[in-house]
């Protein structure tokens, strides 16, 4: 979780690189070095939130496939039944 937080706050950090080099402005001008932290923490909360997302999604996959193998189970049971039975 918190190399995925790294990685989006350097992206953010690029981000802003990206800008002012389009922009063809000084990179690192002392009365903007304060900008900096903001695009990190920007970034690095997209990455957060991106974590928490992807943790929602692999659970409820993870749920929808043991409801899957559980109806398999069940399906296996009844034919194994019916089959014996005839």
């Amino acid at each position: 979780m918190v190399h995925k937080m790294l990685f989006w706050s350097g992206f953010g950090v690029a981000v802003r690189l990206w800008q002012l080099g389009i922009e063809m402005r000084p990179l690192f001008n002392k009365e903007s070095l304060w900008v900096y932290p903001v695009y990190a923490s920007i970034g690095g909360s997209f990455g957060y939130w991106l974590t928490g997302v992807e943790q929602r999604q692999f659970k409820l996959l993870a749920d929808r496939r043991d409801r899957l193998l559980e109806k398999r189970n069940r399906i296996a049971e009844r034919e194994g039944t019916e089959s014996a039975a005839a």
